[in-house]
C-alpha cells in the first residue's frame, strides 16, 4: 500500500522598511526556495502600498522557487514591518485580508533584533531610512525611535538629506559658508539653482531624501565642516539611542540598515567596542519568529 507524504511546510519572511520591502521563502527543514524585493513596505506611505510591495515580493519568491502564485495560500509567514508600532497601523493589517495560511505581524525592529541574535538576548539599532533601536535583555524589551519622518528618525538617511538640503540652500541665499554638499547635491539632483532644488523637493519622500545622504560622508570624508556637522550631530543621536539601549544590558549590539557602516566610525569607542556582526537578515528573523508562534499554536491546539 502506497503512502503520501504531507506537503512540506513553507515559511515566507518578510521585512518591510521605509524604502523596500524583502521576503524570503524558506522550507521547514530551512532551505532558502526563492527571494524576492520591491517597494517600501511601511504602511505610513500608505496602506496600498505596503500591502502592494508585500505582495510583489511574494509573488518574486514563489516565482524563484518556480511555484505558482496559488502556493502562497499555504505560507505561514512572518512579517516585520516598520510603522506597525503605531496602533492605528497595526489595526490596518491585522484587519488585513491577505492571501496566507497565516500572517503574523510584528515590527520590523523586532525580526531585526530577532535576525542579529539569532533570537537570543542582544540589542539592535536600525539605521537605513529611518532610525530606531530595540533590546531585550532578562525578558525586558525596550524600543527606542522609530517615530517615523520628519519629527522622528534622527541620523537616518532621510534626517541626514533632509540636513543637507537645509545647508545647501542656506549656502546657496549666501546665508551660510561655502560647503563641498552645494556642488555635489546639484549634480546628483540635476539641479541648477535653489529654486529647481525646491521643486525637487517639493514633495519628496523619505526614500528621496536617503538616496542622497551618501553624498554627506563622502564630504565629510574630504574635510568639508559644515557635512562633518551634520554627520556628528546624526551620530550623536544614534549614540544615544545605543546609551538608551544599554541601561537594560544586552550582552550584545548590532548595528544593521544602509548607513549603518558610515555612521559607525562617528560613535563613541565604548558603544563600538559593544558592535557585533549581525547573525542573519531581519528576513530570518521573520521566518524564526513565524516558525516559533506556528510552533506555539500547534502546541496550544
Amino acid at each position: 500500500m502506497s503512502t503520501t507524504a504531507e506537503p512540506q511546510q513553507l515559511y515566507l519572511g518578510i521585512d518591510g522598511g521605509g524604502s523596500k520591502c524583502r521576503a524570503i521563502l524558506v522550507s521547514q527543514d530551512s532551505e532558502v526556495l526563492g527571494e524576492g524585493i520591491s517597494g517600501p513596505g511601511n504602511p505610513l506611505r500608505g496602506m496600498e502600498i505596503a500591502t502592494a510591495s508585500i505582495m510583489d515580493a511574494t509573488r518574486q519568491a514563489l516565482l524563484c522557487a518556480g511555484l505558482p502564485e496559488r502556493a502562497m495560500a499555504a505560507l505561514t509567514v512572518g512579517a516585520g514591518l516598520a510603522g506597525v508600532n503605531v496602533p492605528q497601523y497595526h489595526a490596518l493589517f491585522r484587519d488585513w485580508q491577505h492571501p496566507f495560511a497565516a500572517f503574523h505581524l510584528t515590527s520590523d525592529l523586532h525580526i531585526a533584533c530577532m535576525g542579529a541574535h539569532h533570537g537570543q538576548d542582544g540589542a539592535v539599532i536600525i539605521i537605513g531610512t529611518g532610525s530606531c533601536g530595540l533590546a531585550q535583555s532578562c525578558q525586558q524589551v525596550l524600543e527606542v525611535g522609530g517615530h517615523g519622518f520628519p519629527y522622528g528618525d534622527n541620523g537616518s538617511g532621510a534626517w541626514f538629506g533632509l540636513q543637507m538640503v537645509h545647508q545647501v540652500l542656506l549656502c546657496l541665499d549666501g546665508l551660510a559658508a561655502p560647503t563641498a554638499m552645494t556642488e555635489a547635491l546639484l549634480k546628483a539632483s540635476h539641479c541648477h539653482d535653489q529654486l529647481a532644488l525646491v521643486q525637487h523637493f517639493m514633495h519628496a519622500s523619505p526614500t528621496l531624501y536617503a538616496k542622497y545622504a551618501p553624498l554627506i560622508f563622502a564630504c565629510a570624508e574630504q574635510g568639508d565642516a559644515a557635512a562633518l556637522a551634520i554627520v556628528r550631530q546624526g551620530a550623536a543621536h544614534i549614540n544615544a539611542i545605543a546609551h538608551r539601549l544599554m541601561s537594560i544590558a544586552p550582552p550584545k549590539l548590532a548595528l544593521i540598515g544602509g548607513l549603518a557602516y558610515k555612521v559607525e566610525p562617528y560613535l563613541d569607542a565604548a558603544i563600538r567596542a559593544r558592535i557585533v556582526a549581525a547573525d542573519a537578515s531581519p528576513e530570518w528573523g521573520a521566518v524564526w519568529y513565524a516558525r516559533q508562534l506556528a510552533q506555539q499554536q500547534e502546541k496550544t491546539a
